[in-house]
């Protein structure tokens, strides 16, 4: 999936930041935002360790309740995975940071599969079935070394932030992934998979540090 340009930038990285971890996840279920939108060639987490050493999560206007989540960032067109990373935390945190390690590669594939009659009539689609999609989170771990937290970006929809320990990073995926398994509009497809996909980076970066 990654081409030979992200393949040189990745190893650009790892000389600077540390070699990451490389996972490779397969997901069960019915397409969803962030993994059809094709304004990205993937994502950024960014694991923004504040001064008190906790780690920095936040929930959306529109998630359901306690689907709070490590930071993520959409890496536009044409656009660095550092610099999409350090644009992401000015708008979504107003924080100054300074990059630690590079902790993960995520590559997630969608396995194909038969969709359901409700999703396809929901989704407008007359097929009976869907392809698979790809898509990459690139993990780094960041310290707060100065700035005043709130969010730049009022389209970033983030209703509030909440610190939690290195600890706590598997009960943060254990209540994505239990959000209730219902249809949404905002993101086009189901929170219960949305919340699965979420869970995935809490564990891996659980395991990294």
């Amino acid at each position: 999936m990654l081409t030979p340009a992200l393949e040189t930038e990745i190893a650009t990285l790892a000389a600077q930041y540390g070699a990451p971890r490389h996972v490779a996840v397969e997901l069960h279920g019915e397409p969803f935002d962030p993994l059809i939108l094709n304004d990205r060639i993937g994502e950024v987490c960014m694991v923004i360790r504040r001064k008190n050493g906790k780690l920095l999560t936040a929930i959306k206007t529109f998630y359901p309740p306690g689907a709070f989540r490590l930071l993520t960032g959409g890496i536009a067109h044409g656009e660095s995975i550092e610099a999409a990373l350090l644009r992401e935390v000015d708008e979504e945190t107003g924080l100054d940071v300074i990059v630690r390690r590079f902790l993960a590669v995520i590559e997630y594939r969608l396995a194909g599969g038969e969709a359901s009659d409700e999703r396809r009539g929901e989704r407008g689609s007359n097929s009976s079935s869907r392809p698979s999609y790809a898509f990459v989170t690139f993990v780094f771990l960041l310290d707060e070394v100065g700035g005043t937290l709130g969010v730049r970006d009022p389209s970033e929809r983030i209703g509030a932030f909440r610190e939690v320990a290195v600890a706590e990073l598997l009960a943060v995926a254990e209540e994505l992934e239990r959000v209730t398994d219902r249809f949404a509009p905002e993101i086009g497809g189901s929170w219960g998979d949305w919340g699965r996909f979420r869970a995935v980076v809490h564990r891996v970066v659980y395991e990294a540090l």
